[in-house]
């Protein structure tokens, strides 16, 4: 199924924690000189335009990283990652028009040395990525299933690489497709540090997907969840999100605790908005 386009959803609550946890990681994976190739399962458009009428339909933005644009009491990792947010925008503008993808951030913190490796199947928003990324050093895009390729991605040549997850969850076999991939990723390259979203959703498989991760780490992982909105009458809609990092960083759950109380304060959309952070340090 190729509907599902990231247009409608960028800036949102989910993104905001999905990219602060990106940016986090690849600072880290950026001080050790050595190279390390960058792999984008589900990269989307690459960037998004927040007054286009698929952002403008939603709104989700408006609950997103819109909160936090004019803020000046951001704590250091949330101002990194705002920071990236304002280099994206239209030189010397002051209002938020643009939202980076994963892409854009990463193409900014990417080192010349370093590889990008870009994958999407949804043709309009493939030709979007490849129209601005394929021409940039180190970075190939292509159309393709992400997670089937990951077996020719694996392991790098120079034995470091990171991996970002964060397929739609439209279909309920997403959760088994990212669990299969995590586990065949593992075998060929144990070391890489796999990045996976997930939304917070009232779902069987939802409920179970974060302790088949567990299982399947070799060894440290991080896992924080941000809370702060509220479902329908029905249990449907996006409550929050989560991310789970297996190899993470052992900087990472130590920043999050910092962070994560100040963006459940700054998103929430009601009174019960709350995080979670655990994790198992190796």
């Amino acid at each position: 199924m190729l509907a599902y386009r990231h247009a409608f959803h960028a800036g949102n609550h989910a993104d905001v924690l999905k990219h602060l946890v990106l940016v986090q990681v690849l600072r880290h994976m950026a001080a050790k000189d050595k190279p390390y190739r960058l792999i984008d399962t589900h990269a989307g458009a690459g960037s998004y335009i927040l007054t286009a009428p698929e952002a403008q339909k939603t709104g989700e933005y408006e609950q997103g990283i819109a909160r936090l644009w004019g803020r000046r009491d951001l704590p250091p990792a949330t101002s990194d990652y705002l920071q990236l947010v304002r280099k994206c925008q239209a030189p010397g503008a002051t209002t938020l028009t643009h939202y980076p993808g994963s892409p854009q951030l990463s193409r900014m913190l990417l080192r010349p040395h370093d590889e990008h490796r870009l994958y999407e199947l949804h043709p309009t928003d493939h030709r979007l990525l490849d129209g601005n990324w394929s021409g940039s050093r180190g970075t190939m895009v292509f159309k393709a299933d992400g997670f089937a390729s990951l077996r020719s991605q694996l392991p790098p040549p120079s034995r470091r690489a990171a991996i970002l997850m964060d397929p739609s969850y439209e279909l309920i076999t997403d959760y088994a497709k990212t669990v299969a991939a995590v586990k065949d990723a593992l075998s060929r390259f144990s070391q890489a540090v796999i990045m996976i979203w997930y939304p917070q959703v009232s779902r069987h498989e939802a409920a179970q997907f974060c302790k088949r991760l567990e299982t399947l780490a070799p060894g440290s992982w991080v896992h924080a969840r941000l809370s702060v909105q509220q479902v329908d009458a029905q249990g449907f809609g996006l409550a929050g999100s989560g991310m789970f990092v297996i190899n993470a960083p052992y900087t990472l759950a130590q920043t999050l605790r910092k962070e994560l109380p100040f963006l459940v304060s700054a998103l929430a959309q009601h009174d019960g908005a709350s995080f979670t952070l655990n994790e198992r340090a190796v």
